[in-house]
């Protein structure tokens, strides 16, 4: 049996979504309107683009599903979850009801 202290520092090396979810590392927000002007840092533009880095069984075995791992998607952020695996904090669990397109190159 594990102590608490060596649980405490074990590390992850994945997350795996379950259910009808996939991963999503967003995109850095923006710092610069399209116009070239620089925005103060404590102004944001919320980016709710990312790409997908993980997606659960159930939406890989899903044919009507088109989400592919490595897909860059637009996702409605209110329904994300966080995930506290990194610094950055960058990782969202994402229902795939709230990834509203995929980009793809024709």
């Amino acid at each position: 049996m594990e102590s608490k202290e060596q649980i405490k520092t074990e590390q992850f090396e994945t997350v795996e979504p379950i259910g009808k979810r996939v991963l999503i590392r967003k995109d850095e927000d923006k710092r610069q309107t399209k116009g070239g002007i620089r925005l103060p840092d404590n102004i944001e533009i919320p980016t709710i683009t990312g790409r997908i880095v993980e997606i659960s069984a159930e939406v890989e075995n899903t044919p009507d599903l088109p989400l592919r791992k490595y897909d860059k998607v637009l996702f409605n952020p209110k329904g994300a979850i966080p995930v506290d695996f990194e610094g950055d904090n960058r990782l969202y669990v994402v229902e795939v009801e709230n990834v509203v397109a995929v980009f793809r190159k024709s």
